[in-house]
């Protein structure tokens, strides 16, 4: 599927690199030097995906996620220059959907953009109850007791998986296998941050229960009551 697909990077050289890679993947590209303009074009118009440098001038890539995560849920995937997993988890924690680390593989990234549009583009996905939540994935909303939740598209792919096995107790290696393929190279650490993105953002929306970890198995939907 062709996209329009922003690219916030300071090194021009990168910018180039993933211009003519996604270019030739068929995706049409904008380009920003730095968080500003970043920001700037990322709310002028709209986009399919961004691709983001956590190291910019003038505002850094998680200030700019943070920024766009009040109004947009567009995918996010991070480039990172860190070795430090702190910057993966707290994009995480900011609504990112993926990282790559630099020095990086263009194939590689073009790969998990392709893998990320594909599960966010439009699917025929049928709504899900379960107690006082309710999820439609098609329109990309979350409700509990009526009241609009926002998530990531990721928390969203979590979350339905969940509740369309509501009953089945979901091993760690296979969920994460279901939602980012057997070569995704995920570590448990992203998921857990996902997790607990997730669960907070239920609870505080009157479902704390709606998550249970089945110790030394995996993860189940609870009941999900008020």
């Amino acid at each position: 599927m062709k996209a329009e697909i922003l690219i916030v990077d300071d090194d021009p050289q990168i910018r180039s690199v993933l211009r003519i890679a996604l270019g030739q993947a068929g995706h049409s590209v904008t380009e920003a030097g730095d968080g500003a303009e970043g920001l700037a074009k990322a709310r002028s118009a709209r986009f399919d995906l961004i691709v983001l440098d956590i190291g910019l001038p003038e505002m850094d890539g998680l200030a700019l996620c943070r920024a766009l995560r009040t109004t947009d849920q567009t995918p996010v995937v991070f480039l990172t220059a860190r070795q430090d997993e702190i910057d993966h988890v707290l994009g995480f924690e900011l609504g990112g959907d993926d990282y790559v680390t630099k020095p990086f593989s263009p194939r590689e990234l073009v790969a998990r953009i392709g893998a990320i549009l594909k599960r966010s583009g439009p699917q025929v996905q049928p709504s899900l109850a379960r107690g006082v939540l309710k999820l439609d994935p098609d329109r990309h909303m979350c409700t509990v007791q009526d009241r609009p939740v926002t998530l990531t598209a990721r928390e969203m792919e979590i979350l339905a998986h969940l509740m369309a096995h509501p009953d089945r107790v979901s091993a760690r290696p296979a969920l994460t296998d279901a939602l980012y393929g057997l070569n995704g190279g995920v570590s448990d650490r992203t998921l857990d941050s996902h997790l607990r993105n997730l669960r907070a953002k239920l609870a505080q929306a009157g479902c704390d229960d709606a998550i249970e970890t089945v110790h030394g198995i995996g993860i189940r939907m609870g009941p999900c009551t008020a």
